[in-house]
């Protein structure tokens, strides 16, 4: 309390919050009349409780992954606080204040509910901040999700890796222009925002969501990693046996994995294999990849086969439609999302790709760039994980031959795809000469695609990667 001395005062009054109370002179009366005291409140900080909001389709649950801030940071509003990951997608929460941590409610991998507090938060009282019962938590965002924030009267639309790419360089999104969208700031925003401040020349960018390329002194490291990833590593931690059973909840990816699976079983599967000779399209790609990479992506076999898998279903449009639980519709969709299933350490994730029908294979291979980064970070949000009207599942990264696929509802089929290997084969002549073959197996449902159809799927979508220069006719 600060205490002031007033040489005459008729009352004294005491200012906190709601409280007015006012008090006689004389009840505050010393040895000298005539010298009386006046105390006024000073503002201290109010502890609020940041709650877990809905994240929506019925999430009650999610996993803590990582703190972005401890006990004593200061935050800013829109600041990323946590990453949760629920059975769907990872989620990043954003800061509804601006304060300091004061405590944090859940330690890493526990989990955490909606509704109950994620942290507390102690806000400055004097800047009238809303009262606890009336804040309303900021709803998580998931990453690529396109999300309007109010900052300093203005709206900024841009995606939280955006502005977490705008936190580390300790740049505000009020003094960026957003060149995309209803004005959304793209990372190229932040990245010529920065080029401007440093006087650093950014290469140009093909596309306004691709990343552009990095100099060479930097892209040179990063290529032996990537060829080490591909090789298996035993298990480097020590095996610990216990001599006792062992029981854990089933979470995240896997809970989605049990309720996706139990759906699919439901549906009667017919399957079919064929043999696709890829020697054309191996030496296509290796033409290719060194102008893909000087335009800073990795161009690998996927984007041809989910090119050619688009095309296939611009004539038999039923294998990119859907059945419902009734099975009395069916929905022919307009858009191809392709999934493309992905082991991570979190389990099986199926991201899409979407609108591939109108996108070339310099983009498709792009977004999967994308898409395989974000997968490997376990930061897959989920507009990446649901719309998916059909999907490859590549199986040969492993070293996989053959596989029986399990449709993903609701869609109607799925295709597998081994590993490629060079065989002997016969051409016209009779002579034998080396191959590049790879299998494929296709699992359809039966109850509206029967098995001719998918048979002359299959071929035109073998004809498209035998003969490469055939899709020339018919892409868009």
């Amino acid at each position: 309390v600060c205490i002031h001395r007033v040489r005459s005062c008729s009352s004294i009054r005491f200012l906190k919050s709601k409280y007015v109370c006012v008090f006689d002179k004389s009840a505050l009366k010393f040895s000298h009349r005539q010298r009386l005291f006046r105390t006024s409140a000073v503002s201290c900080g109010q502890i609020v409780q940041f709650k877990l909001s809905d994240i929506g389709e019925g999430i009650t649950e999610v996993t803590v992954k990582e703190w972005y801030i401890k006990e004593g940071d200061s935050v800013s509003q829109f600041d990323s606080i946590c990453e949760v990951q629920s059975d769907k997608a990872s989620v990043t929460i954003t800061s509804r204040y601006d304060g300091i941590i004061r405590k944090l409610h859940y330690n890493l991998d526990e989990i955490a509910y909606v509704g109950k507090p994620l942290v507390d938060i102690e806000i400055d009282a004097s800047k009238g901040v809303a009262p606890e019962e009336d804040v309303v938590e900021t709803p998580p965002m998931s990453h690529e999700e396109h999300t309007h924030q109010e900052i300093k009267g203005h709206k900024t639309l841009a995606t939280p890796a955006v502005r977490r790419l705008a936190m580390e360089n300790n740049i505000k999104l009020s003094e960026v222009v957003g060149t995309g969208k209803d004005n959304r700031i793209l990372k190229e925003d932040i990245l010529n925002y920065l080029a401007k401040q440093t006087g650093a020349i950014l290469p140009p960018s093909p596309k306004a969501e691709i990343i552009p390329p990095l100099p060479k002194s930097e892209a040179a490291p990063a290529a032996p990693k990537d060829k080490t990833r591909k090789i298996p590593v035993p298990v480097s931690r020590p095996i610990v046996f216990s001599g006792k059973d062992k029981t854990e909840p089933v979470t995240g990816f896997h809970k989605a994995m049990v309720k996706t699976m139990s759906a699919a079983l439901k549906i009667p599967h017919f399957g079919y294999c064929d043999e696709i000779d890829l020697t054309q399209l191996v030496q296509l790609r290796e033409d290719l990849k060194s102008l893909a990479q000087i335009r800073g992506v990795k161009l690998s076999f996927m984007p041809f086969f989910i090119k050619a898998a688009s095309l296939g279903l611009l004539q038999y449009p039923i294998l990119n439609a859907s059945l419902d639980e009734s099975c009395q519709n069916i929905t022919y969709k307009a858009s191809h999302n392709i999934g493309v299933a992905m082991d991570t350490e979190q389990g099986l994730i199926v991201p899409n790709v979407k609108n591939v029908q109108v996108s070339s294979v310099f983009e498709i291979a792009s977004e999967l760039n994308r898409l395989q980064s974000l997968g490997s970070a376990g930061q897959l949000g989920t507009s990446d994980l649901t719309g998916g009207t059909f999907t490859l599942s590549n199986i040969g990264t492993i070293g996989g031959t053959y596989a029986k696929p399990v449709i993903l509802p609701p869609e109607v089929a799925i295709g597998a795809l081994g590993k490629i290997q060079v065989l002997p084969r016969f051409n016209g002549k009779g002579e034998v000469f080396k191959a590049q073959i790879m299998y494929v197996s296709w699992s359809a449902d039966h109850r509206i695609i029967d098995g001719a159809t998918m048979a002359r799927f299959s071929n035109l979508w073998k004809s498209y990667l035998e003969n490469p220069a055939s899709m020339l006719l018919d892409l868009k």
